[in-house]
């Protein structure tokens, strides 16, 4: 389970929570430019936009769960199991792997303009990695200055929606995610007006009432609610500082704690980690479960010229500053 989100200030921010019982191993990884992206069913691509982005590297190869490229186009995958649909290779099409998209789209779009006319000749195939590897069912969140939009693979084909809020969960489809905003458009971030009986001399006993309603529980929709309404009221300063602290704040809302989330297995699904990605400067931030300071990596002070790809394991442990010391 995950949250994706974009939040605007003087610069664009793309980010998302990752929520599982166990990490592959999450790594910063920057792509330089001459990284050569083997693909199964396409031409390689050898030269291409340089791409940040938390991945599992495996077989040298960045299986990205979120990523912004050099140009500020930024694109995440979230869960969407039982409802992603995969197909078998398809003639007259671009057939890409579900693990390739991301590498796909951000190597050679500097847009969602661009983006747009990529997905109108793409197949989303069911090729998986390797045999061990169970093929993730996703769907996307792609994002640039301008627009924002979602992208599934269902059944009755590919869908791509408009996303107007700039936020995404998980199930249920993105539509329907969307249309249930419908049911929360009474709450205000401002104190409540009496509608509910006027000549009632109801009182507001307390700050914040305007948003009673709003859904606090971890489900992937009430999640879509929550961080809709806080990112679309949410305000902050123009610097850098301000905007990246804001960021974090909008999807601390939807942090999940351990023990909050029980799995079949007996095990809890946490948020291993919350990202935060200046896409104009090319500067990925991010905490994790265990440690919540901020640890930034910068796209730009590596050589984007070069042929490997750059890791950066994550920090797991508690960064904690003694004042008194």
């Amino acid at each position: 389970m995950c949250t994706a989100a974009t939040y605007k200030t003087a610069d664009f921010y793309f980010g998302r929570t990752l929520d599982n019982n166990f990490s592959y191993g999450d790594e910063v990884t920057v792509t330089p430019r001459n990284y050569p992206f083997r693909f199964r069913n396409v031409e390689d691509i050898n030269a291409h936009y340089a791409i940040i982005g938390m991945a599992y590297v495996l077989e040298n190869y960045p299986l990205y769960y979120d990523a912004v490229n050099e140009k500020g186009l930024a694109m995440a995958g979230l869960n969407f199991v039982g409802n992603a649909v995969y197909r078998d290779y398809v003639c007259d099409k671009d057939n890409i792997a579900q693990f390739e998209l991301i590498p796909w789209i951000l190597s050679q779009c500097a847009t969602v303009k661009q983006t747009r006319v990529l997905l109108e000749k793409i197949n989303i195939c069911n090729t998986r990695f390797t045999e061990n590897l169970p093929t993730a069912q996703l769907h996307w969140i792609i994002a640039d200055n301008e627009e924002t939009i979602t992208v599934e693979a269902v059944a009755d084909g590919i869908k791509v929606y408009d996303n107007p809020v700039g936020v995404l969960t998980n199930n249920p489809p993105f539509d329907e995610q969307l249309f249930i905003l419908n049911n929360y458009m009474h709450l205000s971030a401002k104190p409540p007006v009496n509608t509910f009986a006027p000549k009632l001399e109801l009182q507001q006993y307390s700050l914040g009432l305007g948003a009673i309603g709003l859904p606090g529980d971890l489900s992937s929709q009430s999640r879509f609610v929550r961080a809709t309404f806080i990112k679309m009221n949410a305000v902050s300063g123009e610097g850098e500082q301000e905007s990246v602290s804001q960021f974090f704040h909008i999807l601390g809302a939807v942090d999940q704690q351990r023990g909050c989330c029980i799995l079949e297995n007996g095990k809890y699904e946490v948020t291993l980690y919350t990202s935060c990605c200046n896409t104009n400067k090319g500067i990925y931030y991010y905490t994790t479960y265990e440690n919540h300071q901020i640890t930034a990596v910068d796209m730009h002070r590596e050589n984007l010229n070069g042929t490997t790809l750059v890791q950066y394991p994550t920090v797991k442990e508690e960064q904690i500053r003694l004042q008194n010391a």
